[in-house]
């Protein structure tokens, strides 16, 4: 039993050993102390973004009337004005062939009507009829006139409406997919469109960005100056393969999403060789070249109501609890600050927790930090337990 107690009493003693340890050595006050430089550092933010063509248009007929040819099929890449369906065009044949008997005959009571002006304006000339009846005439010449104007109209409509029969695609593109077949009867009110012809020359990625981090590629200054300044983006695609060809961001929304609080910007992409698709995910890849920034390890910051603090050295070796900004992107080992620190400061890298504010330290290096931390591991595996991690 007294056996027992005296080695319990001993692992008792080593484990608080161990643990004051923890805290680079909370008895002897020491910590570990690097002096923070200006640096030139490049990060890349990812975005995740929905990749749109340039344009997606949906196609839909004009006229009712029944599919009688599929000319396209899906995926085809059509030109500006190839044609995509053919809709019956027996109804409007008929409808343009009475249309032109219209405009004969409305032809030839104008022509009869103007013969009979004519004769009437000699007669009246000669006294021989009254102004009134010579108006008459001329009022009957103007009905017949407008008859025949009407008629032409209704020629040109069945025309147009004749023409309808073929829907053609209104830009160069892609087919998308085709919900309708031979036989089926569409109209302009239906639900779906007979496709959608996708222009795919040039790709846009839509990806959003917090009204901070705009802010900061802005600046706060004008955005055009700010998008005409900003390097060329990369997209990474589903397979997290990176797209050959970089892009350009071209425009900023002017509304923020009060939901969210983001904004949504649209960068543009080449589609050599039509690898991209309409509809597709990614990520946009944009870089940052930050300037005169100081790289401090996540380690050495404490974070309090999302506000990051560190503690600076001082002269007579007691710690400052300073305040920091630090830039939205990170390695995940260090931040980069951009405001709060000079350089040469000294800063506590690491066992921050345990230190209060005017807390006097004894500043070692990293160097003298692993050093002591490998002698204590050798005293321990040697059994020298009075020096191990005391």
């Amino acid at each position: 039993m007294k056996h027992k107690f005296i080695y319990l009493f001993f692992c008792i003693g080593l484990l608080a050993g161990c643990g004051g340890n923890t805290q680079q050595g909370a008895g002897s006050k020491e910590y570990a102390v690097e002096a923070v430089e200006n640096i030139s550092s490049e990060m890349t933010a990812t975005y995740p973004a929905t990749i749109k063509g340039k344009q997606d248009i949906e196609i839909r007929p004009k006229v009712a009337g029944f599919i009688t040819e599929l000319c396209v099929d899906e995926g085809s890449f059509v030109r500006k004005g190839q044609t995509l369906f053919k809709i019956d065009r027996v109804q409007y044949e008929a409808n343009v062939n009475a249309a032109k008997a219209s405009v004969r005959v409305a032809e030839a009571s104008v022509s009869t009507q103007k013969l009979t002006v004519d004769n009437k304006r000699e007669l009246n000339k000669k006294e021989i009829i009254s102004d009134y009846d010579l108006e008459m005439a001329e009022n009957q010449l103007a009905s017949y006139e407008a008859n025949l104007a009407q008629a032409k109209a209704n020629l040109a409509s069945a025309e147009d409406n004749l023409s309808f029969t073929l829907v053609s695609s209104p830009s160069d593109g892609i087919v998308g997919t085709i919900p309708y077949r031979i036989g089926s009867l569409v109209s302009s009110s239906v639900a779906e469109p007979l496709t959608v012809v996708s222009d795919i020359s040039k790709m846009y990625a839509y990806f959003a960005m917090t009204e901070k981090q705009l802010l900061e590629i802005t600046k706060g200054g004008d955005i055009d100056k700010a998008l005409a300044e900003m390097p060329d983006v990369k997209l990474q695609l589903a397979d997290g393969s990176i797209y050959p060809y970089s892009g350009r961001i071209e425009t900023i929304s002017g509304v923020i999403d009060q939901t969210t609080g983001s904004v949504t910007l649209r960068a543009a992409f080449p589609n050599e060789g039509k690898v991209l698709r309409s509809g597709g995910t990614g990520n946009v890849l944009v870089p940052y070249l930050l300037e005169n920034v100081m790289a401090v390890p996540q380690s050495a910051t404490v974070e309090i109501q999302d506000k990051k603090f560190v503690y600076v050295v001082q002269d007579d070796n007691t710690v400052k609890n300073v305040e920091v900004t630090v830039f939205h992107i990170n390695d995940g080992k260090n931040y980069l600050v951009t405001s709060g620190l000079n350089p040469g400061d000294r800063i506590v890298v690491e066992g921050v927790q345990a230190l209060i504010d005017g807390q006097k330290i004894t500043p070692i290096t990293r160097a003298q930090q692993q050093a002591n931390y490998e002698q204590a591991l050798k005293d321990q595996n040697e059994g020298n337990l009075e020096t191990a991690f005391k």
